[in-house]
């Protein structure tokens, strides 16, 4: 249905619960250049018994992915806190890709100047920096979840 795109995670807690919640979602998680073990524990214990059935897409690196996924670029969007564009200011269609950078540095702005009008962001208090990445994921995803539930196959 969609696909949730994790740039360089890593806290491997946040990488299983957004497993976790790709399997329950039936979204397709590719995981870029993770930077600890994927057979973590911590990893295992977010996703539960979810993880072992989940088999995400693990890439090499950013390069890779795009090139690899280049025809579906214009269905590419971006989670920062760069854009005042919110996530529910977006029509997602099914085979959208949602992108989410590492807890640290966020997604590349490279990346994200290639399709700029895709930037989305969540609605925070000014003085808020931002929100835990796995809990960011949720958030739009279900977003792009509610809009095309009527596809929904459980």
């Amino acid at each position: 249905m969609f696909h949730i795109v994790l740039v360089e995670p890593r806290i491997p807690q946040n990488t299983g619960s957004i497993g976790r919640m790709c399997f329950n979602a039936g979204f397709t998680l590719h995981i870029i250049n993770p930077l600890f073990s994927i057979d973590e524990k911590a990893v295992k214990r977010a996703g539960l018994d979810y993880w072992k059935k989940l088999n995400p897409l693990l890439w090499d690196s950013l390069d890779d992915f795009l090139l690899k996924n280049e025809k579906f670029k214009d269905r590419f969007f971006f989670a920062t806190t760069k854009t005042k564009r919110t996530y529910f200011d977006v029509s997602y269609k099914q085979g959208d890709f949602l992108f989410f950078g590492s807890e640290s540095f966020g997604l590349p702005l490279e990346l994200m100047q290639q399709k700029w009008e895709n930037a989305i962001t969540i609605p925070m208090k000014d003085c808020g920096r931002s929100l835990n990445l796995a809990t960011s994921v949720g958030i739009i995803s279900y977003e792009a979840l509610r809009q095309n539930f009527a596809s929904f196959k459980a």
